[in-house]
């Protein structure tokens, strides 16, 4: 790859366009938990197949079905959202993980974040060896004092407990196909889970390959607490997805609990401001998944697709 032209600087990317207004999907809270996932959002160059979208669809079920396990086992919100994304993170069908986009230098480096509702949070960025970046994203909040580590090393990531994988299990042919081509449409495919446990208390978790083509030791929204990821157990946990670029700049899931605690907005309301004012009013585009410590879930994005799932009284549900 190195005498391929790079893509432009992410921060700089040209904006002509306005997103149009957001998709919304309101779930009331209808029992003692509930429990959403994404599975990013962004603009699709081609639609799905049948069989694409039937596999995702799946995918998503089976995650949202892992957190729901957790919950009925009166489980932490915590652990119920982690164990989601570790799902996620194992399907290649995503941008998380096995499957993850591609550096400009043919390498995945990861981000992931946890944080729960009493503002405890861990996060890793530019990971290399953790084969689950969420997992690792919580031993740094559960074995360290920090919040966030670059890179850990093998030794570290063993010592936490957490599995090591080399490159090989990353890079996935789908992803080596975008990096090649270079795509002026960039992929942003994170992923992440939201959850409300029989407590009350909410957590949320994200995981990310970041884009296709960035360059090497670029850093997302996910692993930035408040940017992408928040949880606080008086008003919302969130988890988002799309031009991270904008969410750091707008530090857009902290303000979205803001808007909640200091204003009094509705989560609805609060949801598509957020999108409104920091993504599509600069023609960048995304989602996000929330929810309150009372069991309302709110799913939204003003991109092109979302793909979604939650828990509903009838078993886990998923969108692509």
């Amino acid at each position: 790859m190195t005498d391929a032209t790079p893509p432009p600087a992410v921060g700089h990317l040209p904006i002509d366009r306005a997103c149009p207004a957001a998709d919304l999907i309101e779930v009331p809270a209808w029992g003692s938990h509930a429990l959403a996932v994404h599975g990013g959002a962004g603009p699709r160059a081609t639609p799905l197949t049948e069989e694409e979208t039937r596999d995702r669809e799946e995918a998503l079920r089976s995650a949202v079905a892992a957190g729901a396990a957790v919950l009925a086992a009166e489980g932490s919100a915590l652990d119920a959202v982690t164990a989601a994304v570790v799902e996620l993170e194992d399907c290649a069908f995503f941008n998380a993980g096995r499957g993850a986009a591609l550096t400009t230098g043919g390498r995945a480096e990861l981000d992931a974040c946890v944080v729960r509702g009493d503002r405890a949070a861990g996060a890793v960025t530019a990971a290399t060896h953790a084969r689950n970046p969420v997992l690792a994203a919580r031993a740094v909040m559960e074995a360290t004092p920090h919040v966030l580590l670059v890179d850990p090393d093998d030794a570290l990531l063993r010592e936490w407990g957490c599995e090591v994988a080399g490159q090989e299990w990353f890079v996935v042919e789908r992803q080596e196909r975008a990096l090649a081509r270079l795509l002026g449409e960039r992929t942003h495919g994170t992923v992440g889970a939201v959850a409300r446990d029989a407590e009350g208390r909410v957590a949320a978790a994200t995981s990310t390959g970041g884009i296709t083509g960035q360059l090497p030791g670029r850093v997302g929204d996910t692993p930035l607490v408040g940017a992408g990821t928040f949880a606080d157990d008086t008003t919302v946990a969130v988890s988002g997805t799309g031009t991270g670029e904008f969410f750091v700049r707008g530090v857009l899931a902290h303000d979205l609990h803001a808007r909640l605690r200091y204003a009094g907005t509705d989560l609805a309301t609060a949801a598509r401001e957020v999108l409104d004012e920091h993504l599509g009013r600069h023609g960048a585009d995304g989602g996000l998944i929330a929810v309150t410590p009372r069991g309302d879930l709110v799913l939204a994005w003003d991109s092109g697709a979302m793909y979604r799932g939650w828990l509903t009284a009838d078993g886990p549900v998923a969108h692509v």
